[in-house]
């Protein structure tokens, strides 16, 4: 029996307090260095962030839930790369304090299981999970903390 829909959840911990972590997903500024350039977030509930990953991958989504340095759920608005449906795709990042650091959460569900969706889904897991390790060694090597260099 197959599922009608796909979903992932993956796992990141880092080394540094929770409120870092969180700023440097609630600030343009921040999310733009371990992302990529471009990327913004406006951080309230029924805000929105926009990230382009790849020429293949658009983030627009949709904070549906925001509860400061614990939770930030977003539903994906249609992007030109996404198949189109009526699904709704959700990625919900939960932040938890531990005693060493940060665990970060990201379940993403709701991307339909049918052939159309192979590649976005794909395009989409990798990309969350190569960003989230960007942003485990942009904070652990305090870069967050440091001027960004020059454009030139």
């Amino acid at each position: 029996m197959s599922s009608a829909y796909r979903s992932f959840a993956h796992r990141v911990d880092i080394g540094v307090p929770v409120e870092r972590v969180w700023r440097a997903f609630t600030d343009s500024r921040l999310l733009s260095r371990w992302t990529v350039a471009g990327a913004n977030i406006a951080p309230r509930e029924k805000g929105r962030m926009h990230v382009v990953f790849a020429s293949d991958m658009e983030l627009d989504a949709h904070i549906d839930v925001l509860v400061t340095a614990q939770r930030m759920r977003l539903i994906l608005l249609p992007t030109p790369g996404m198949p189109r449906s009526d699904a709704v795709i959700v990625e919900d990042f939960l932040f938890e304090r531990t005693a060493t650091g940060t665990v970060v959460r990201l379940l993403s569900s709701g991307v339909p299981s049918v052939q159309a969706w192979v590649t976005y889904y794909l395009a989409k897991r990798r990309h969350w999970e190569l960003a989230l390790t960007r942003l485990k060694v942009f904070l652990e090597k305090g870069l967050d903390q440091a001027e960004p260099p020059p454009r030139y």
